[in-house]
């Protein structure tokens, strides 16, 4: 029976281990440049363009000082709409909400399927630029 048991515990586990690491954001992305949280405070001083790809809910309650927004999990995320913000030729820093959040690598990914050249993936995203001190801001929804 322990056998059993034990066998039972370390199927589970081993599931669990799995499932979990789905959810771990890669630490790079092919044609993508990964930068840390001083770097992008070095980006954003350079006036570099951020794109927030978290839901909206989320960006509206605080983001990024000047950053923008765009899901990546809407039909909104599409090339024309990123060319919104930023053309081919211009660099974008995209974050969401830290490691365990794909959003920035799957933005960051398509970005550069599509063409754009430069590419920043802000793997660790908003929770440390918080945590740094970094300027952020939020919308009041009446």
């Amino acid at each position: 029976m322990k056998k059993y048991l034990f066998a039972l515990l370390f199927l589970f586990l081993s599931a669990a281990s799995v499932i979990a690491t789905e959810n771990i954001a890669p630490e790079e992305v092919i044609g993508a440049v990964t930068v840390d949280t001083v770097t992008a405070k070095r980006l954003y001083d350079q006036g570099y363009i951020f794109i927030d790809v978290r839901k909206l809910e989320y960006f509206n309650y605080e983001h990024i000082r000047g950053a923008k927004h765009l899901d990546v999990n809407s039909e909104l995320f599409t090339p024309g709409d990123l060319n919104v913000f930023a053309n081919k030729d211009q660099p974008i820093v995209f974050y969401c909400n830290g490691a365990h959040c794909l959003g920035s690598s799957r933005a960051s990914k398509k970005a550069v399927e599509w063409g754009w050249h430069k590419i920043h993936y802000y793997r660790e995203g908003l929770p440390k630029w918080k945590e740094a001190g970094y300027p952020t801001a939020s919308f009041e929804l009446n």
